[in-house]
């Protein structure tokens, strides 16, 4: 019996599960031996009639092992890519490479790009060469907007000294500044979170280091615990922060100053009021002095600086670290003393706010000069105060008012 040689040497047979993206599915027979291209020959006779009439079809096809999502190779063989019998490949046509952009096309984009390109030095140099020099001095414009904080804090410290003595004159105004101070007890700044501390003092650690750290950290349990290990071992962990409120024995003793300045004798009934209203007003002045950043306190005094010192710069440049630390460095001008002199009372400028009726009724609500008060000491409030229906109509003529005179 003759046998054809290739028979006797041909390779083993699988069966192969074939499917396409449309859902087509068939069992293709091939020797192990068959390269992929001629596999996708076969597939492509079976799904697409006539399709290997343009060659490209066949390269414009894939063929992908589905188990392991690996693309076959056209070149291999079956075996060669280790498919096994009975597997499943997919039949999937390539994605058309995108058409190449035509010349016309290029040039509208470049020269798109050169419109929104920015201009380099050379052509700024070209495009202004015909303009009048001008030489701005940048430090005299920083200096400026410094004389214009020194001098709204001038104005400030006026306005309060006449508020206080149309206040006196108001037989109602001690007990609406009793109100307003109470109203400051109720929103004290040196309150601590009780949740905060609590959870500090069930680990372990003392109420008063903890009360310091919660502080120093913005009332942020996570931030206070990492600062209390840090500094356990620190002699100087339990030491008071700069420029912290004084104690609650200080705070008797000024209690106590008051009532002594309120006597019993109601013959002086209007030096007494206006002896009680000083001191209302001083109290008031004490709970809105001036707080320094206590980290900004450290990071300062640890580079060198006098406490006292850095508690001044602090106050001069608002708390902020960079600039206290420039006005350290500086000539240290204004200085603190400057913070707490007033306008000169017979400039035009401050005849003008006088003269405002906006002002005039502003200055006889004692909100008002609590909101003066609070704007010295604490400038960043100062948004507050504007958008306050009953001090905001003040602050914005008292603004106008400098503007104008500013630029005459």
């Amino acid at each position: 019996m003759f046998v054809q040689e290739e028979k006797i040497f041909a390779g083993k047979v699988l069966r192969l599960h074939v499917c396409t993206m449309e859902g087509a599915e068939w069992l293709e027979e091939v020797p192990e031996d068959t390269t992929v291209e001629k596999l996708k020959e076969r597939c492509l006779k079976h799904c697409v009639p006539g399709s290997l009439e343009d060659p490209k079809t066949v390269t414009h096809h894939k063929l992908i092992h589905a188990t392991s999502e690996k693309v076959l190779t056209d070149t291999k063989t079956v075996l060669e890519e280790n498919i096994q019998d009975r597997d499943v490949l997919l039949l999937i046509k390539k994605r058309a490479p995108p058409p190449l952009p035509k010349m016309a096309d290029v040039s509208a984009e470049e020269k798109r790009k050169q419109e929104q390109k920015a201009p380099d030095k050379d052509a700024i140099l070209k495009a202004t060469a015909n303009l009048p020099s001008r030489n701005v001095d940048r430090t005299v414009a920083h200096h400026n907007m410094r004389d214009f904080q020194t001098e709204l804090r001038k104005i400030l410290v006026s306005l309060i000294e006449v508020a206080q003595k149309l206040l006196a004159l108001n037989p109602d105004a001690v007990e609406l500044f009793k109100k307003a101070n109470a109203m400051l007890d109720e929103d004290e700044e040196d309150r601590v979170d009780e949740i905060a501390l609590r959870q500090l003092t069930e680990m372990g650690f003392p109420e008063s280091r903890a009360v310091k750290a919660l502080r120093l950290n913005h009332m942020s349990v996570t931030q206070a615990m990492e600062w209390l290990i840090e500094h356990a071992d620190d002699p100087a962990v339990d030491a008071p922060l700069p420029g912290q409120a004084p104690s609650e024995a200080t705070a008797e003793a000024a209690a106590a100053s008051t009532e002594a300045t309120a006597g019993p004798s109601s013959e002086a009934g209007e030096e007494e009021a206006k002896d009680e209203l000083t001191e209302i007003f001083k109290k008031i002045r004490r709970k809105r002095e001036f707080r320094p950043d206590p980290r900004a306190v450290i990071a300062l005094m640890e580079m060198g600086f006098d406490e006292k010192e850095v508690v001044d710069a602090l106050r001069v440049n608002n708390n902020q670290q960079n600039a206290a630390c420039e006005w350290l460095l500086g000539d240290r001008k204004p200085s603190p003393e400057d913070l707490d002199k007033g306008i000169d009372t017979n400039s035009p400028l401050f005849q003008a706010i006088l003269e405002n009726p906006v002002v005039q009724l502003g200055l006889t609500n004692p909100k008002t000069l609590l909101a003066f008060e609070d704007m010295l000491e604490n400038p960043l409030n100062s948004t507050q105060w504007m958008n306050d229906p009953e001090t905001g109509p003040v602050m914005l003529q008292i603004s106008r008012i400098f503007q104008t005179l500013n630029r005459t």
